[in-house]
């Protein structure tokens, strides 16, 4: 259909957005038409908010809205255990489940010399200087369980192997429920690594 120019470019719009194709970005952009007045201006004004407002942690790099989380403010939380994690997003995943009580530390990707990605282009000399200057007795390693991911672990790994920091990483496996025949052969090979003994 030839939608009218202003429509066809909130469709193009929704189109930039992962996971939306032709239809469905249809879809969203007649549903933003079908919004009153107050609902569209308050839909623009978060888009807006969320390019103007959203920065990244100075001290862990998550998303936040001030120069510090309040992950990194609260007092309450265990300074000596530090979580590394890919992206932003994972922090929010960790954080939802609400049993780690420690801070975090966010990498902004994974060690992939193939894509071009190395350990300067991460944010780990910001992860070395926080280690030096705070009391850290543990670093979680929970990146993705890829061969990046693996890589990522070995080299942070090394960074600390002459230090008294303890360096764990997240167990991977076979997920509960899965049914064996669907299960990638990484997966199961880091489930066999990670085997737990169930009798003595």
């Amino acid at each position: 259909m030839n939608y009218p120019t202003s429509l066809k470019n909130l469709i193009e719009s929704f189109k930039l957005l992962p996971g939306i194709g032709e239809k469905t970005a249809e879809r969203l952009s007649l549903a933003v038409l079908a919004l009153d007045e107050e609902k569209t201006q308050n839909f623009a004004s978060s888009i807006v908010d969320v390019k103007t407002k959203i920065k990244k942690c100075q001290i862990c790099h998550t998303l936040t809205e001030d120069d510090i989380c309040h992950i990194c403010k609260d007092l309450d939380r265990d300074d000596s255990i530090l979580c590394i994690v890919e992206q932003a997003k994972d922090v929010i995943l960790f954080e939802n489940i609400g049993t780690f009580n420690g801070k975090y530390h966010v990498l902004d990707g994974l060690i992939s010399p193939l894509d071009g990605v190395n350990p300067d282009d991460l944010n780990i000399a910001n992860l070395i200087k926080r280690v030096q200057e705070n009391m850290i007795k543990e670093i979680v390693i929970a990146v993705t369980p890829s061969i990046e991911g693996e890589t990522t672990a070995l080299y942070l790994s090394k960074l600390f192997e002459n230090t008294d920091i303890v360096v764990s990483k997240i167990a991977h496996g076979v997920p509960l429920g899965t049914n064996m025949e669907y299960i990638d052969s990484l997966t199961l090979e880091m489930a066999l690594e990670n085997r737990k003994k169930v009798s003595d």
